[in-house]
């Protein structure tokens, strides 16, 4: 179909980046500057003018405009930065800086300007703080050490008695003597003793305690709310100009409050995006029963502003196409659903098949790769609302759930097999790159990381139609078949007679499209080099109030509050970095992209990754992550209260038996954790469900449904916080290795019931012959040698504490040792071998067939159930495929490498 819309699509080869001055016409000032607020938004015409017109329903009737340079300038001048009062109305901050100051625990000036909060400080703080002194990055000797000057000798008036040259040879030697001794004492002191932490103008050191109750007091729960509101008034699908003017928006926070090296940073990237009129889903014959679905969601707002354009509803990453075929129901689409279809004589090739969303196989793209395999012409995935509509409860608008009209969008790229751009796997999509280091972008066609059939989301209420035609064809289904939809009286298979479905899917295809990651940090005080990344998507698929606005407005205000933090002088002991992700929504390709680019950095000074992407759909609390952050978010769960139980989180989930989740691939952390080894974490509050990947998901349901007093908002903001501080300015990092040699046999305990149970169902001779004795034995080794590990942070805590607070150089280089190989054990759980390489020989063992983009030899996405975590992901794929001799062998090489890692904790 002819594109409605003449160059919807300008390159961007000539489109640079624009800079902060060159994109608005002042910088401004965290202290001083007008800004506009969300109420304001929809009186700015320019505003307008970039993100588009809007039809009688309020979606985009030319489909997605790109950025220009012109729309950009205009766009910052209406979305300044938002300062906001306690009401919500912009303002400009009045805190009082003083106030501020005399709340926390400061011991050193920074800067003459500084002076006279100084001294009232001098008058609130009396006691010494015990405390780490010590920072190898600003040694200095305690000793101002100078040769001595004899020139006087010249002007005494006494005459000087006539010594023989011996006599002088002795004072000379006599003098060497004692400047040796006064030598050996300044190094001598400068071990024993503790030295000044930073250099002036550097930071300031504060009582820890302190910190962390300023942190939690400062969260705002109304400025949270007012970034929302301002995030979800338009939709910021990844690569339109809708994420850019957000980019530009973040970037401008994160200047304003004082972070350091902030900038956007480009990727060009392969990505979809739908027609105006290109897609279609109708029965085409037999001619009585002609009809056509509505495809679109309805108008979600009934009197939207000129910024609140719906989106088009289609798959991301899905592939264009226009195809017919009689209609089959396949259940939930896995592998196993259509082995049933198979078995019970229904033949799906040609055939366009109808599955629904959740069941076994979760991910929407292994639904559509498991209809490919089984030979269907096209894929149709509904929203059931028995599994998040009216039976689940009330529907919006009287109730959270999803409507009639509901359609859950989303991406169709394999990320269980490819993450990031599906053209550059395993390097960065750089901009106008060639690629010189001989890297080359992949075809799209055959890409192992798409799928090769189009497909479409689509409502109940249009599946429904569909559901109805079937009667009579094919066989009738079982009861775990049969949905929730209503007026189906009966739920059948459909075969080769069943009507005729058009299926069409017309979309534009760009290679080399600009997304914008936006990055700022603040640079430690000890270890500046060592960095803690802190990271939250902004792109969503249509208004995103849920996912992930909740996550990013709860960022934006942990960033302001590091940021006030900052004015008065601190900094942690270790780099933050804080990223808001582009992309993460089309197979995480924003934060994959950034990965790739500076894999070797994070894999050497990587500490920890941690992110929220659904930041607040409920009250219920929840995290997945690699076990070494159980110990440090258990203590911030004990320094968090629910404010709807007035209950520590942590006696919340000891009493629910919670536990950290394994980590698939759902969100941002799988390039940390799976490709550069660097521990990840996230977390979030969820609740019974909501109208996910939905129009319906807008800042409206947040404030009736999700969380009306934005209660969990602000306590989502106070663990991310602490637990920031947890890792970044904590002498010794809290991660525990026992809980993680607990989790891995564990893990073992759960692949040897996994193998027995897959022995069961095979032939191969091989599968008796499997077994994990030299896994196990390296689990043991590691349960020893991580005991042995920790027995240094209980001797630097007798030492330290207990001498007032005071650390030598020689505590100071073993403590940091010691957090350096802490940090790097996941780093050493990496299997970085070539060409199968181990111990220098060569082996034609590959790291994970097919998914050779993930490198930990723990964890990886299921892989055909990509939001599910794999433990042992190579030894499960090996086994899955009835290889039980690679399995065997996979065995071994786990084992060897977790072995290592292990020894390298003590050695």
């Amino acid at each position: 179909m002819v594109d409605e819309k003449p160059n919807k699509y300008e390159s961007h080869t000539s489109l640079p980046i624009p800079t902060y001055d060159e994109a608005i016409s002042s910088r401004p000032s965290s202290s001083s500057q007008s800004y506009l607020g969300p109420e304001e938004i929809s009186n700015d015409a320019e505003r307008q003018g970039l993100l588009g017109q809007q039809d009688s329903l309020g979606r985009r009737p030319g489909g997605y405009q790109l950025p220009t340079v012109e729309s950009a300038r205009s766009s910052l001048e209406s979305a300044r930065f938002l300062s906001f009062s306690e009401n919500g109305s912009a303002s400009i901050s009045s805190e009082d800086p003083g106030r501020e100051i005399s709340q926390m625990g400061i011991i050193d000036h920074e800067t003459e300007g500084r002076a006279a909060r100084y001294l009232q400080m001098r008058r609130v703080i009396s006691k010494r703080i015990a405390s780490l002194t010590i920072t190898l990055s600003s040694f200095r000797l305690p000793l101002q050490l100078t040769f001595p000057r004899f020139s006087y000798l010249r002007d005494q008036t006494l005459p000087l008695p006539n010594w023989s040259q011996s006599n002088w040879l002795m004072i000379g030697r006599f003098i060497a003597i004692i400047f040796v001794m006064l030598l050996v004492y300044a190094v001598f002191a400068s071990i024993s003793f503790p030295m000044n932490r930073g250099s002036p103008g550097a930071g300031q050191m504060y009582d820890p305690e302190s910190v962390k109750a300023y942190v939690q007091g400062q969260v705002n729960e109304d400025k949270i709310k007012s970034y929302l509101e301002y995030l979800t008034s338009y939709d910021k699908v990844a690569g339109t100009e809708g994420s850019y003017v957000s980019a530009q928006w973040v970037e401008g926070l994160f200047t304003a409050a004082g972070l350091e090296n902030v900038l956007m940073q480009r990727y060009d990237v392969y990505l979809n995006f739908p027609k105006p009129g290109g897609r279609r889903v109708a029965i085409v014959h037999p001619p009585e029963m002609v009809w056509a679905a509505m495809v679109e969601e309805e108008r979600v707002y009934k009197n939207p502003t000129p910024q609140q354009k719906q989106t088009l509803v289609f798959h991301g990453h899905s592939r264009s196409g226009n195809v017919t075929g009689p209609l089959i129901y396949a259940n939930y689409g896995s592998r196993e659903d259509f082995e049933t279809l198979k078995d019970s004589g229904v033949d799906v090739k040609g055939a366009i098949v109808l599955v629904r969303y959740y069941g076994s196989q979760g991910d929407r793209a292994s639904k559509v790769k498991a209809a490919e395999l089984a030979g269907a012409a096209g894929c149709i995935i509904y929203s059931d609302p028995a599994e998040d509509g009216f039976l689940k409860g009330t529907p919006w608008p009287e109730g959270r759930w999803r409507p009639s009209d509901g359609v859950q969008r989303g991406a169709v790229s394999l990320m269980s097999w490819v993450i990031g751009d599906v053209l550059t796997p395993g390097f960065a999509s750089q901009p106008h790159s060639k690629f010189s280091d001989g890297n080359e972008r992949l075809s799209k066609d055959q890409n192992p990381g798409l799928v090769n059939i189009p497909s479409l989301p689509l409502a109940w209420r249009d599946a429904q139609k569909l559901l109805q035609s079937l009667q009579g064809h094919g066989q009738k289904v079982s009861e775990s078949w049969i949905g929730g939809v209503p007026e189906v009286p009966e739920w059948w298979s459909g075969d080769k007679n069943s009507p005729v479905v058009r299926l069409v899917n017309e979309q534009d295809e760009i290679e080399d499209q600009p997304i914008y990651n936006v990055h700022g940090s603040i640079i430690g005080l000890e270890q500046h080099d060592k960095v803690i990344y802190v990271g939250n998507h902004r792109d969503s698929w249509c208004f995103g109030a849920a996912d992930p606005g909740s996550g990013t407005a709860v960022m934006l205000e942990v960033v302001r509050i590091f940021g006030t933090l900052r004015d008065l002088g601190w900094r942690p002991l270790r780099t933050i970095s804080f990223a808001s992700w582009d992309a993460e929504e089309y197979n995480l390709i924003g934060s994959t992209e950034s990965v790739e680019h500076h894999i070797d950095e994070i894999r050497l000074n990587g500490i920890g990754y941690l992110n929220v992407d659904v930041g607040v759909a409920g009250s219920h609390f929840r995290g997945s992550a690699s076990p070494l952050f159980q110990r440090a978010l258990l203590r911030v769960l004990s320094l968090t209260i629910d404010p709807a139980e007035n209950r520590t989180f942590r006696s919340l989930w000891d009493e629910k038996g919670s536990q950290l989740e394994g980590l698939g691939a759902g969100s941002d952390y799988v390039a940390f954790q799976d490709l550069a080894g660097c521990s990840s974490i996230d977390f979030g509050f969820t609740g019974p469900g909501y109208p996910y990947h939905s129009c319906y998901d807008n800042f409206e349901w947040m404030k009736r449904f999700g969380d009306p007093g934005f209660h969990y908002h602000k306590a989502l903001a106070q663990i991310w916080a602490l637990l920031i501080l947890e890792i970044a300015d904590k002498p010794i990092l809290p991660y525990d290795m026992e809980a993680y040699a607990s989790a891995i046999t564990g893990y073992v305990d759960q692949l040897e019931q996994h193998a027995n149970n897959e022995k069961l169902r095979t032939q191969s001779k091989h599968a008796a012959e499997f077994n994990l004795t030299s896994l196990r034995k390296a689990a043991d080794l590691f349960a020893t040698n991580a005991e042995s590990f920790h027995k240094f942070e209980r001797e630097w805590t007798e030492l330290v504490y207990g001498g007032g607070g005071y650390e030598s150089n020689v505590m100071a280089i073993k403590r940091m040792s010691h957090n350096t190989r802490m940090a790097n054990f996941e780093t050493h759980l990496l299997d970085l071998s070539e060409d199968g390489e181990v111990n220098n020989v060569i082996n034609p063992i590959v790291k994970l067939p097919g998914r050779e983009q993930f490198k930990h030899i723990l964890f990886a996405p299921q892989k055909w159930s990509g939001y599910d975590e794999a433990f042992f992901p190579a030894i499960r794929d090996a086994i899955e495929a009835d290889d039980w001799t690679l399995a065997q062998r996979q065995v071994e090489k786990v084992a060897d490498i977790l072995a290592k890692a292990s020894d390298k904790l003590l050695h």
